[in-house]
């Protein structure tokens, strides 16, 4: 990948408000170096709705409709986000279609580099694929879950 080129993504992906968000310019960097760029046409399917995919995309620029069966209206992702990783855990075919909403560049990883990346950097997996996983399940659910207060430890005056 170009300096230039890669600056910019850098860039884009530090400043996405979804996705990776705690991933550092040293990660990224790390990861861009081990992916594949893929250029995605508008209206062609990332990821295709029961098939595997046997790694994981993150969008550099663009967005693309996540298209789950029985929702009426598809969600948006864009730079910064992943696809592919319910496919990647559990070896099954995904979930849902993504269809690039215009031109769409992705980075991607397959299975054999990204276990790779995540046994010399554990970090990279754990934090990264559970944050990504219960983020999409509270959108999934539509609610977002309200801590309760601490019941009182004082004892009222009898």
């Amino acid at each position: 990948m170009a300096k230039a080129s890669q600056q910019h993504d850098f860039s884009a992906l530090l400043s996405a408000k979804n996705g990776l968000t705690h991933l550092t310019a040293n990660d990224w960097a790390l990861i861009a170096d081990k992916a594949t760029r893929q250029q995605i046409k508008p209206g062609e399917s990332v990821v295709r709705l029961g098939y595997r995919t046997h790694g994981l995309y993150v969008l550099l620029k663009g967005t693309a409709a996540v298209q789950i069966p029985g929702q009426t209206s598809p969600r948006d992702i864009g730079p910064g986000e992943v696809c592919g990783e319910i496919s990647f855990i559990d070896e099954l075919p995904a979930t849902a279609d993504i269809v690039a909403n215009g031109p769409v560049d992705v980075l991607y990883l397959d299975r054999s580099t990204l276990q790779s990346l995540f046994e010399l950097f554990p970090h990279l997996g754990s934090r990264s694929l559970a944050s990504i996983l219960s983020r999409r399940l509270r959108e999934l659910i539509g609610t977002q879950v309200v801590v309760p207060k601490e019941p009182s430890t004082k004892k009222s005056p009898v």
